[in-house]
């Protein structure tokens, strides 16, 4: 897998044109969702390059990450006569940039994208890394491929015009950069002021955050091994975030992903020694700023069963990332299911379900 090139942006039209200008290519498409095409569009619409640009919109938000959307996208692009040496930029959230790498990656047996990310999200995790993919049969990101973007342009500018809690959802995955990263950098996380937000100090945490992920991608590409350290609290998380799915509340993936982190955080104290210090650092600074996610004992199993299907199993047992201090890594690891209902026993007291 090729590596991806990141640059984090102090003039996103600069450094787009700049691309569009050197990158050969017969036709350009941009792909946006209904809220990218109102808000972030302007941005970049009347740079040199994209007056020829055919636009691409999908309907927002991540219940759209579906056959149903990449098959409107694979449309548009042979309507309007897509080749192989067409290029693609992807201008949204890790909904957007997930589905339209796929659409990308399949089309014509793969055409070249650009990914520009417009949430804290998919800034720090989605359009980094080269995962792919759509969420298919009730499951997350069931179907996909690993391909990189040929680049990467994050300009924090974007943030600016997000709600609290698109905010935080991107945070999470920060948290777990932090956590599988070093003291420093997980404290500097947790004393962040999440309620008066510094931009030019969040735009420095951001570019920390993706040359963790980075340095991990270039390690493992392919997800074999050390790669899985960026799965941590996923395993749980995407249980989570699939149960939410048949509620009118769903779940926010970073929200889905805050909460795993509390539950495999209890499965690493408990098998791993991970200190009792900076769980419960994790579990008031989740409490704190995002509240609270009910489920009961009666959804136990459906959780387990959730959790069976994740793509990180490599046999019929469930697959963790655990860790036995920060940064202190070790994947692989399984659980019977009295300890995995113990986990979930912990997390309902400790949160006060």
């Amino acid at each position: 897998m090729g590596k991806q090139h990141i640059c984090i942006c102090n003039s996103l039209q600069q450094e787009l044109q700049d691309i569009i200008v050197q990158t050969n290519h017969d036709r350009l498409f941009v792909l946006t969702d209904e809220h990218t095409e109102k808000y972030c569009l302007p941005l970049i619409r009347d740079i040199k390059g994209m007056d020829s640009a055919q636009m691409i919109t999908i309907a927002a938000d991540d219940t759209n990450k579906n056959v149903e959307s990449l098959s409107s996208v694979w449309s548009a692009l042979s309507r309007h006569g897509a080749t192989r040496h067409s290029l693609l930029i992807n201008l949204g959230g890790g909904m957007v940039t997930d589905l339209g790498g796929f659409a990308a990656s399949t089309f014509k047996r793969g055409i070249r994208y650009i990914n520009i990310p417009t949430t804290l999200l998919s800034m720090v995790d989605a359009a980094v890394g080269g995962k792919t993919g759509i969420n298919f049969n009730g499951l997350k990101n069931e179907v996909g491929v690993f391909n990189p973007s040929e680049y990467v342009l994050i300009d924090t500018v974007f943030l600016k015009t997000m709600d609290h809690t698109n905010l935080l959802s991107g945070y999470a995955e920060m948290l777990k950069h932090g956590l599988i990263s070093t003291q420093e950098e997980w404290h500097r996380l947790l004393a962040f002021d999440m309620e008066t937000v510094d931009y030019d100090k969040l735009k420095e945490m951001v570019a920390a955050s993706v040359a963790i992920k980075e340095k991990v991608v270039l390690e493992d590409p392919y997800e074999k091994g050390i790669r899985k350290a960026l799965n941590l609290g996923h395993t749980v998380g995407h249980a989570f975030e699939s149960l939410s799915f048949a509620s009118e509340k769903p779940l926010a993936h970073g929200y889905a992903v805050a909460f795993g982190l509390i539950c495999e955080l209890y499965l690493s104290h408990v098998t791993c020694g991970f200190p009792k210090t900076e769980l419960q650092q994790i579990l008031t600074f989740v409490k704190e700023n995002y509240g609270v996610y009910a489920f009961s004992c009666n959804q136990y199993e459906e959780l387990l069963e959730l959790m069976t299907h994740d793509k990180k199993n490599e046999s019929t047992d469930i697959n963790f990332t655990l860790l036995s201090a920060i940064g202190e890594i070790h994947i692989n690891q399984t659980a019977r299911k009295e300890l995995i209902f113990e986990m979930f026993d912990f997390y309902r007291y400790s949160m006060g379900v």
